[in-house]
């Protein structure tokens, strides 16, 4: 375990030193346990000084999360000369039971569905050359009821519209006004993503000098748009299929009414050659890559656009994804690059889940359900860090291999308190390596493991 507490040194300031020893039980305990990650399974699975009363403690104590990912991520994986990116997701655990706090029903993209559960909107930072995210902000959603019953309007009105038979008419409503598109409404949830993100920015500093952030399809509107450039951040998303985008007016001014802004409206599929910027062709695919500076009727300012058409030439059929920026000079494959960058946070909600018990924790009440939430995205980076020495040794050593590795030695150090002598020094190391290996897909020798 002194890895381990190696690693907390770096937030020793900021909590007392009972509460360093208890995460420090906790940590040992989610490495080795096997099954369910519960706060009963790890005092099942921890040394003396882990007890299930012990846990609990700390489960119920308030925690300066933001910091303490932070200097973790300062510590063991911040490279200056590299760049880095925000990008944020939504995660959904489902739950049982009706007392949990935030206990919704949110939209799982895993089940493709609505179930009943918990929702944590997190950001992390994405190490561009590395390809790797480092989860550092988790934020649970926690929809008001102002914000229930706006939702529950919207679907009667939605599902209203779907059933009526009489369609609206052609041409704009009577007695309808001109919307000013500078400034946008923030709905509840965009209010409580761009205060999440104000505070990473906070917490960061100048540290890190960021410029984009990539989010997903949901965000590829206006009003999140308007989000991001409140902070002084570029947005990097993905617009619907359907888009409408327009050139700019490039005719002449008729002499009265207001400067026409909106050109040609465009086919995203038949998009003029001047703006054609990279074709390749791959088992019979043949892609065709489209930039240029479009607006689109529901933003106020111009749009980097970026559409990316793939043809079977076998069959004709055509498939497009539409990404934009609102940083009108960044070059097409650095938008296209990172927007699938923005992918790596899934696999933090892999892990999360596979490894660390995101869908597991039985937490009812708000602080513990922060800090289980928070731990389960920590233990990703802890993780990460505790790999890289066995990685050195052998690259395809996973973390199952870690957690291996971890419970053979909880294993052996128990074997050696029954024997009534104890080995020598050279033979304990011999077997603490030999047993630790067990189970390992990828078994990777680690000579500097502690007894």
């Amino acid at each position: 375990m002194p890895e381990i507490l190696a690693l907390l040194q770096a937030i020793a300031p900021l909590v007392s030193k009972t509460t360093l020893r208890q995460m420090s039980h906790v940590l040992y305990g989610m490495l080795v346990a096997s099954g369910r990650i519960t706060m009963l399974g790890l005092a099942r699975w921890t040394e003396k000084g882990g007890s299930y009363r012990t846990i609990q403690r700390w489960y119920y104590g308030a925690l300066p999360w933001n910091v303490i990912h932070w200097l973790l991520f300062r510590l063991k994986f911040l490279k200056q000369d590299d760049e880095y990116l925000i990008a944020g997701d939504e995660v959904v655990a489902s739950k049982a039971g009706k007392t949990t706090y935030g206990l919704d029903r949110f939209f799982s993209s895993m089940q493709q569905r609505v179930i009943s559960g918990l929702s944590f909107f997190t950001f992390s930072l994405v190490n561009v050359r590395e390809e790797r995210s480092y989860p550092l902000q988790v934020t649970q959603v926690v929809k008001s009821a102002e914000e229930k019953a706006a939702s529950k309007i919207k679907a009667e009105a939605k599902k209203a519209t779907q059933t009526s038979v009489e369609k609206r008419k052609r041409g704009r409503p009577k007695g309808s006004k001109n919307k000013v598109k500078q400034e946008a409404v923030l709905n509840p949830e965009l209010v409580r993503i761009q205060t999440a993100l104000k505070n990473l920015l906070e917490t960061i500093g100048t540290i890190l000098s960021l410029k984009y952030v990539v989010l997903d399809g949901h965000f590829g509107n206006y009003p999140s748009a308007f989000m991001v450039r409140e902070t002084n951040l570029h947005l990097i998303s993905k617009m619907r299929s359907d888009v409408a985008l327009y050139e700019a007016f490039e005719g002449q001014y008729a002499g009265k009414g207001p400067h026409p802004k909106y050109g040609k409206k465009l086919e995203v599929r038949h998009l003029n050659d001047k703006y054609l910027k990279a074709t390749s062709t791959e088992k019979n695919i043949l892609t065709k890559i489209h930039q240029g500076t479009f607006y689109n009727k529901e933003f106020a300012f111009a749009l980097n656009v970026v559409v990316i058409l793939k043809t079977n030439l076998l069959t004709n059929a055509q498939a497009h994804v539409v990404l934009f920026s609102t940083d009108l000079k960044l070059d097409y494959e650095k938008i296209i690059k990172y927007y699938s960058l923005r992918f790596q946070i899934e696999f933090n909600f892999r892990d999360a889940k596979q490894y660390w018990g995101l869908e597991d924790f039985m937490n009812i009440q708000e602080t513990a359900v922060t800090n289980a939430a928070n731990l389960f995205l920590f233990m990703v980076n802890v993780s990460y860090a505790l790999l890289q020495p066995f990685r050195e040794r052998n690259p395809e050593y996973s973390v199952l291999d870690l957690k291996s590795h971890y419970r053979g030695l909880r294993y052996a150090r128990e074997t050696i308190k029954l024997l009534p002598q104890k080995p020598d020094a050279i033979l304990l190391a011999d077997i603490f390596q030999q047993i630790a290996r067990l189970g390992a897909i990828h078994p990777s020798f680690l000579p500097s493991t502690s007894q």
